[in-house]
């Protein structure tokens, strides 16, 4: 028996879909033989700085009449040890993590661009109370500031309060406010604590 496993990614990206891309079973049945995708390879190792997985490519071969493929290893792997380039593999669709298809519906690349978050919202549990958005510091700022709300000032000047993160990874906490996330800089919302709604800030 090989010592590794196929990982069933539906559940992963079900509970992570800001941060965990998974395409859509329209994407992957559209894919076909030549094209190759991704899957995740779980194995064990005696080796304690090996990784729990591997992450590659497979070039489908045949597209099967379950819905499943078959396909061929498109990728040396790095630990896995009874697995080599070019050796057969039959996946389902819950496999596949990736594909070379384009796809509008990326939320994990929609929400790449990164934001400041104070540690309350990002580990603590708290929701989003405020957020407003200022000038980007480079390309990979999104010009979000995210924070609970109820952060003193003394609490916003120390840094270790601060986190800089995809807003994927704060919508994974709290997702209230995605829709807010187009307006233009200068923008701030607060959250009403009765209604839970955000509102316009004019006070930013």
């Amino acid at each position: 028996m090989p010592n590794w496993s196929l990982v069933d990614a539906d559940p992963i990206a079900a509970d992570n879909p800001y941060t965990f891309y998974k395409p859509s079973r329209d994407i992957i049945a559209r894919v076909q033989p030549g094209d190759v995708v991704k899957l995740i390879f779980r194995f064990e190792s005696n080796d304690p700085q090996a990784p729990s997985a591997e992450r590659m490519w497979v070039m489908v071969d045949e597209c099967l009449v379950d819905g499943g493929f078959r396909g061929r290893l498109n990728n040396e792997p790095r630990h896995i040890q009874d697995l080599k380039l070019d050796d057969p593999v039959v996946f389902a669709p819950c496999h596949v993590i990736s594909t070379q298809l384009d796809d509008d519906d990326n939320l994990v690349e929609r929400y790449i661009q990164r934001c400041f978050v104070t540690v309350r919202v990002l580990d603590d549990g708290e929701k989003v109370g405020y957020l407003y958005r200022e000038e980007p510091d480079n390309e990979d700022d999104s010009g979000w500031r995210i924070m609970a709300g109820n952060e003193s000032d003394d609490y916003m000047e120390d840094s270790k309060n601060l986190a800089f993160v995809s807003l994927g990874a704060v919508l994974s906490r709290d997702d209230a406010f995605r829709d807010l996330l187009d307006a233009p800089v200068g923008s701030a919302f607060a959250r009403n604590a009765e209604t839970g709604a955000f509102e316009p800030d004019d006070a930013e």
